[in-house]
């Protein structure tokens, strides 16, 4: 009888889970320096995720997209899979790395830190297996922190999804183009571009 209590005392407690390690950007910064993340990462949200490696399809669609913002905005003024600063939840703890950004000023001028929200006029992922998580995570992420327009170029359903008018929650609009139809940034409008220009060629079965 006495070991049966016991039991259901213990099972009465209030367990406490393992405390998670919530990284910083510094230390994210010194760990890669160290050599110890090889390949792609981004930090969000104190978590170290390991971005997907580039295949073809991917480093073409890339290619391409930075390519047409280029003949637009200028070469120094277009990043490609290089680090940006968001203040959700807070400063110190993210710092993702978009496939694409379009800066405000050109990204030779932000010496002290990554470019923030206020620098920055579009934000661009291509997605083949990150889909649902750009659509959803990186969109609440981007548009919580103000970044007025955000473009997720759909590999594999050959769409790009525009978002626009970012809220607390997230984008209060989001159009979807199919491949056929033409495209335009909020700050060119008169610089349109077929959404099948951005992708790689379909591959033929």
């Amino acid at each position: 009888m006495t070991n049966h209590g016991r039991s259901t005392d213990i099972q009465n407690e209030e367990i406490e889970a393992p405390r998670r390690k919530r990284w910083t950007r510094n230390e994210y910064h010194q760990i890669g320096d160290m050599g110890l993340l090889p390949g792609r990462y981004e930090l969000i949200d104190g978590e170290i995720l390991e971005r997907m490696p580039n295949n073809p399809p991917h480093r073409i669609a890339v290619i391409l997209l930075a390519a047409w913002l280029e003949s637009i905005f200028g070469r120094l003024f277009v990043q490609s899979q290089s680090s940006i600063v968001t203040p959700v939840p807070d400063e110190v703890s993210t710092e993702p790395e978009p496939d694409i950004a379009v800066t405000r000023a050109p990204t030779t001028s932000y010496l002290t830190d990554n470019p923030g929200p206020a620098d920055l006029l579009l934000v661009g992922e291509v997605s083949d297996t990150s889909l649902n998580y750009d659509l959803r995570d990186k969109a609440n992420l981007y548009g919580a922190s103000g970044i007025q327009e955000f473009w997720v170029l759909d590999l594999n359903g050959r769409k790009l999804y525009i978002h626009r008018l970012p809220s607390p929650d997230g984008y209060r609009e989001v159009r979807v183009f199919g491949e056929d139809e033409q495209v335009a940034t909020l700050l060119q409008p008169t610089h349109r571009v077929l959404v099948s220009s951005l992708l790689p060629p379909a591959v033929q079965n």
